[in-house]
Parts: structure tokens; sequence; C-alpha cells
């Protein structure tokens, strides 16, 4: 504990914590859940054991603990057979007289079986207080602590105190009787480190209420205009791009979707491990049917070893176009980055625009065989920036202080495009991708797959010069279609001081930066092999050294055979299709996780994926004659632990291309990556097992391969596929199937009871 609080010291000046706590609090953390089950406890005193009424079967009771200015929102759900209320002894109740608590004075008793929601903003106090039951002499053993910090930075009137410590008096009697009445008033000792005086209230904070985070997403229309058009598009809450999910590692999510439009919906959060919770994943007939209209789902998730960015998004049809948001985890509090703590950070969140509506397009283009229309725009935090026509003033704006550094944290949601992104005269610092630390490097442009997120630091000039930056984005394009070749900007402006005259009368410049060609495949493979993980003893790569089981996938197009009443594009009515293996997957109509949970396999999926093409061709020179390609469901089964070796090699049949292939509830290590053929007996040699860069979505590089590695400790059932959405809707996608462990802690626990059916 010593040398836990020596480090607190030594990072206190810079305010290690100041910041993400503050976005924390903003988001997240002024509201408070409790939930409070009343039920029966045996609990033995002065030899003698009775059953009593408590508080989650704990006496004293939990305690609350919340900061001044907080709301608190506390459940009590009655479990016994009398009757029950909760007063908050001492909150002001401004304007909720309703959460007071009184029996028959403020509500009617919450009878057996019934609950109610107290609901109460702590306004204009801090200090201790408590809480208890307030009906007949129920308090003599329902009651507890209610602790209200200071809000955050503000110290106490007195000197810091080391630790603070409740203490709460009270009567006990043998016969389990009514007269047992409470004592009333006792004492805090309080005391923090001498360092940082927000410290150790927060830790205590975190281990009672601060490690569940609640949030609420409505799927609604809501109408937006972009490009000088309005359209109606789902979004969560109203809000393009949806909110952000802001947590820290360790903390348990739980996010509550209701479905209010027309559209099916299910949602998956982008890069979380999901450790035996894959019922929350979320990716349509793989982990759970959808949320169908009028109805809810509640996702429930701890993220476990995992901090940095990620970002969730709808995962069904092509929702995710307009539904999408950030999902930010900060380390464990008191825990610093590996890299000089930021001034601000700033997420910034691509996308991709239609004009058309989406889902009529992409079902137009399911239906004729012909490949959907290109987007008409890319977007930086959902504004397409002024390089579009009529989009001057929708344009992403960062305002910065000459001097210092700002974390940028980089996410690409689009659809169908991979980006490359640079700021105009200003070179980055990457320091983590899909939330995992690297060795930091230098660059003035990157590229990033959709899926990928990539974290960077901005060290601004010293001085503020009279000019505005572009921050701008274009499409990484290797493959034989149409794509979007707009260049999406933000704009990059420096805070000038009140005081400077000479530039008032002067009209900024206005710089761009220069972005590689957008077939740049040297480039991409060049960015793509600095990656490194950190590698360091606080943060090891735990790539593994031995492996169980080899798989070799080939990735890319091909062509399926159309029914006869289908009136189809391609030679002899066929259409185009893409395949892992030769396999283009078709969805089921049921979740393949309750299939395989329930053992009713039978007639939804098949365990006979190939382990390496059905033959073997010059996968990167001539493609063969026949470029069929066969459908089906089909997995591969893995024993629990089992260490898995992937080769993704792309083909050039219809063209090479790039692929970000996406691994769901599992992070990989790229060990090895080049371009033309990979060569099982060369290759291997050079694999990088001591520091690769570990991630959850990988570009396989056109015309070339990607060789990963995986450690199958997660029970479930576990989509990749390819995160452009036209290879997802064409077939490029598979499930693995991990059994269960022989441990407790190995096995799948079964689905929650608000699980949608299809």
């Amino acid at each position: 504990m010593g040398s836990c609080i020596m480090r607190i010291i030594m990072f206190a000046v810079c305010a290690m914590w100041f910041l993400p706590d503050l976005v924390l609090a903003k988001h997240a953390g002024s509201t408070r859940h409790y939930k409070f089950d009343i039920k029966l406890q045996k609990v033995t005193r002065l030899c003698q054991s009775k059953n009593i009424v408590t508080v989650n079967g704990q006496f004293p009771g939990p305690r609350i603990i919340a900061r001044e200015g907080d709301r608190v929102i506390i459940k009590v759900v009655n479990h016994v057979q009398n009757n029950i209320t909760i007063h908050w002894h001492g909150i002001r109740q401004l304007r909720s007289g309703w959460a007071d608590g009184p029996a028959y004075i403020t509500q009617c008793p919450i009878q057996t079986g019934q609950s109610y929601l107290y609901n109460f903003t702590i306004t204009g106090q801090r200090g201790t207080l408590f809480w208890h039951a307030h009906i007949s002499w129920l308090r003599a053993t329902v009651y507890g602590s209610l602790v209200i910090l200071p809000k955050r930075g503000v110290p106490y009137p007195f000197p810091q105190p080391f630790k603070e410590v409740p203490i709460i008096f009270e009567e006990t009697k043998k016969k389990k009787q009514k007269n047992a009445e409470m004592g009333s008033g006792f004492v805090r000792v309080m005391l923090f480190a001498f360092c940082a005086f927000w410290v150790l209230p927060e830790l205590v904070f975190a281990k009672h209420a601060g490690t569940t985070r609640h949030y609420k997403f409505d799927i609604k229309l809501q109408t937006v205009t972009r490009l000088c058009q309005t359209k109606s598009i789902v979004t969560v809450n109203g809000q393009f791009p949806g909110p952000r999910i802001i947590a820290r590692e360790g903390d348990r999510v739980i996010i509550k979707v209701v479905n209010h439009v027309q559209n099916n919906i299910t949602i998956h959060w982008h890069g979380i491990r999901q450790l035996r919770s894959g019922w929350a994943d979320g990716p349509a007939y793989i982990t759970q049917c959808p949320i169908q209209t009028g109805q809810s789902y509640v996702y429930n998730f701890t993220i476990t070893g995992q901090r940095g960015t990620l970002f969730w998004h709808a995962h069904i049809s092509w929702l995710r176009a307009t539904v999408y948001g950030s999902l930010v985890i900060l380390p464990k509090r008191g825990v610093p980055y590996p890299f000089p703590q930021p001034f601000k950070e700033v997420p910034i969140i691509f996308g991709e625009w239609w004009k058309a509506d989406i889902e009529t397009m992409i079902n137009q283009a399911m239906q004729t065989g012909g490949a959907p229309n290109v987007s008409d725009a890319y977007t930086m935090n959902g504004l397409p920036g002024p390089l579009y026509n009529c989009s001057a003033k929708d344009a992403f704006r960062l305002k910065v202080k000459p001097g210092k550094t700002y974390l940028l944290r980089l996410i690409n949601a689009a659809l169908n495009d991979e980006l490359f992104f640079s700021i105009a005269n200003h070179t980055v610092t990457v320091v983590e991708v899909d939330a995992v630390y690297v060795k930091p490097f230098k660059t003035n442009t990157l590229v990033i797959t959709p899926g990928q997120t990539t974290n960077i630091l901005l060290k601004t000039k010293s001085h503020s010069p009279n000019a505005t930056f572009l921050m701008a984005a274009r499409s990484y394009a290797t493959g034989p279609a149409a794509f979007d070749n707009s260049t999406t900007a933000g704009i990059l402006e420096y805070e000038h001081k009140s005081s400077v005259s000479n530039t008032k009368n002067r009209k900024p410049s206005v710089l761009k930066p220069a972005l590689p060609m957008f077939n740049d495949t040297i480039f991409a493979m060049k960015f793509s092999k600095k990656l490194r993980s950190l590698a360091s003893n606080k943060f090891p790569a735990k790539v593994p050294q031995t492996v169980n089981r080899r798989f070799f996938f080939t990735v890319g197009l091909g062509l399926i055979q159309c029914s006869r009443n289908q009136a189809c594009p391609g030679p002899n009515n066929t259409m185009v299709a893409a395949a892992i293996n030769n396999v283009s997957f078709v969805q089921p109509s049921t979740a393949l996780l309750q299939a395989h949970f329930f053992g009713k396999s039978k007639g939804v999926y098949t365990t006979d994926f190939p382990a390496n093409p059905p033959f073997k061709f010059n996968y990167t020179g001539t493609p063969p004659s026949n470029i069929l390609v066969n459908s089906g469901t089909k997995v591969v089964v893995l024993p629990f632990n089992t260490r898995v070796e992937l080769v993704l090699q792309d083909t050039s049949i219809i063209g090479a291309e790039s692929h970000p292939l996406h691994l769901h509830g599992f992070n990989f290590y790229v060990v090895g990556q080049g371009f033309g053929n990979f060569d099982p007996k060369k290759d291997p040699a050079n694999f990088n097992l001591v520091d690769p860069i570990e991630r959850n979505t990988v570009g396989v590089p056109s015309g070339g391969w990607v060789a990963i590695r995986f450690h199958a400790d997660n029970p479930g059932v576990w989509f990749m596929h390819c995160h452009l959405e036209v290879h997802t809707s064409w077939g490029l996608k598979m499930a693995w199937v991990v059994m269960d462990g022989k441990r407790p802690n190995q096995k799948l626990p079964p689905p929650p009871s608000d699980l949608p059916k299809c």
C-alpha cells in the first residue's frame, strides 16, 4: 500500500487522474445506482441466532457513497412479509419529497413483492448522514451509512485525513421483537492520502458504487441535414454520432437498449473481450436474435484487462452507418498512462454519409446482385467538413492552446473504406491501437481501417500561428470496385490572446496536409510494421509461443450462382460473393450461440468449416478458371484453451484487395505479414514472437497475407468477418465455437432472461 501511495504522490502534481475523472463525472459519474433487496438473514449475536430483516443480507446495510451534486437512484425490492419504506435521514429532498420515505407521510409502504425507486439529488450538502427503515421498528436492523464527499477537487476545511472510518451505533436484543430501537448519532473519523485529496475517497467510492456504469440507449428516428439534404436516420437517443460510453478498466457496464423504430436492432461493443459474457456481444443471429420494434434488451458486461479507445455500433444490416459512438476505457484509478499525461482528450470518429436511404439501398443491391452505391461523403464526428459543397459550417473544429499535448482518440466507424489521416504541418505520436498500448513512434500520416482505433499524441506549436490547419482523411482503396474518392476535414485552430492585435485584420491561411495516393499499399504496409506491443513487465505481450491448431484461410471475392427466378448481372446468371476458404457464410434464422448452448445446432450450423482452402492455386497470381464459391453456415469448433495460429491470405480473384478482418471475443497478436503468397516453410522463421502488435482488427494486405495467434480462453460463439460492410453482406464471415473449460470460471453462464427471441 505504501509504495502505491508513493506512486500516487509522484503523479499528483501533474494531475494524472484529474482530467479523465472530470470527463467521467460529466458523462456517467453524476448518477449513482444502488439496489436494495429487502430480505431475511440469519444473524448470531450474544450466542443466539435469529432471522432479521436486512438490506441485501447485510447487517448493518450497505454504505451509500456519493458526492455533493450527485443524483442517487435506489431501487428497493421487498422480498419479506413486512411492509417497508426507507428514509434518507438528513437529505434535504429539494423538490423530491416523494423520495423522503416515512410511511404514510410521503408514501404508502412497499408491500411484499413490490418495488419502489427512490430518486433524489444531493444539493448543497456534504458529510455524514445515514438511511434507515421508516415504518414500525424495522430500523432496528434496516439501516446503514450515507457518506457525501465534497465536489471533486474541493478540500475539507480541516487537515486532510489519512483514512475515513464510519462507526455506526445501534442496539441489539436477544429476542426477535420490534422494540429494538436504534441508537442515533455516530462518528466519522476522516483521513486521506496527504498527496492528492480526491484519491482515497474515490478508491472507496469505486469499491462500493463506482464500478457499475448505467446507460440507456433509446433507438429512435432523428431528422438530420447533411450536404444540403435532410433525411430521417436511425440514432441512439437522437444523437449522431451516438453518446459516448466512458468507464474504467474493471468496471461493469449495463446498457438498456429500447427499440422505438421499425428496424430490428442489435448493438456490438467492438473490441470488448466479453469474457464469459458472450450474450452481450451483439452481432445479429450470431450471439443473439435482434431486438424487435417495441422490445428491449440489457447488455451487461465487465471490462477485464482492457483500457483505451474502442467503439460501439449497430450489428445488423447496414444500420451502423448512423448507429455508432465512442467507448472510452480509462485506466484503473491511480494508474497513469505509459506516455506523457495529455492536457486534454478528444475522440475523433470517422464515418460515411449517404444521401439515399441506406437500408433501401443495400436491400436493393442484395436482391439484384449489384454493388451498392458508394457513400456521398466521409464524416468526422458526424460532420463532412469544408471540402464538400454546402458544408462549410458543418465541420468539426478543435481549438487548441499552444505548447500543450492533446490525446486524439481516432476511431474508424466507416462502413467500407480504410482511411489515411493527417494533420497539416503537425507530427503526431502513435501510442495505442485497438485499446492496446504500443511502443510510441512519430508519423505525419497514419492508416486506419474500419473497425480499428488509434490513439495519437498531438503536441501543439509553442506559439499561436496565424493559420488554421486541416485534419484530413480520405480513402485508402485497393480493390477493383468504385469507392468514395472525397476527403473529409476538420479544422485545427489555435487560441489567440485577446491582447494580440496584429492578427485581427489578417485572415488566417488554411493549410492542407499531403496524403498518400489512394492505393499506396507500400505506405500501408510500412505503417503496419511499425506497430509493436510495449512488451513491458506491466504490459506484457502474452503471445502464444507454441500452438495447438493451425489454420490457413483464403479471403476474397468470387461468384455465386443465382436462383432461376433471379436475374443476376454476372456471367451465367451469377452475382458477386465473398468467401473464406471458398465458403460464403449464410446467415442463420436463429442465433448460433443459443443453438450451441442448448445443444440444438442441427439445422442451424455445421462444424465442418475447412481448415485450409479446398484446393491450392497461385493465390495472388492468375486466378483459377472456376471462381464459383460454395455457401453454408459453417463453424470451427475449438476446445477451451486452444492456442491458435491463423494465416489470412488475400486472393486476386476478381481483384486483390485489402480486407480488415475483425475477430469478436478475443485480441490476437500479428506475428507476421507480407506481400505475395504465404510460404509455410520460410515465413514462420521470421515471425515476431517477442513484441508483436496486439489488436482485434487487422488489415489483410492487398495481394498479401497476415499471420495471427490467439488463445481461445473465452467460451462461446465468436464472429470473425471483414469489416468492409459490403464484403460482410456478400458472405466474407465465419464463426468460432469455443467449448467450455472444466472449471466453473471457464464455462459460459446461461443467457439472461430478457434475451430477444427470433
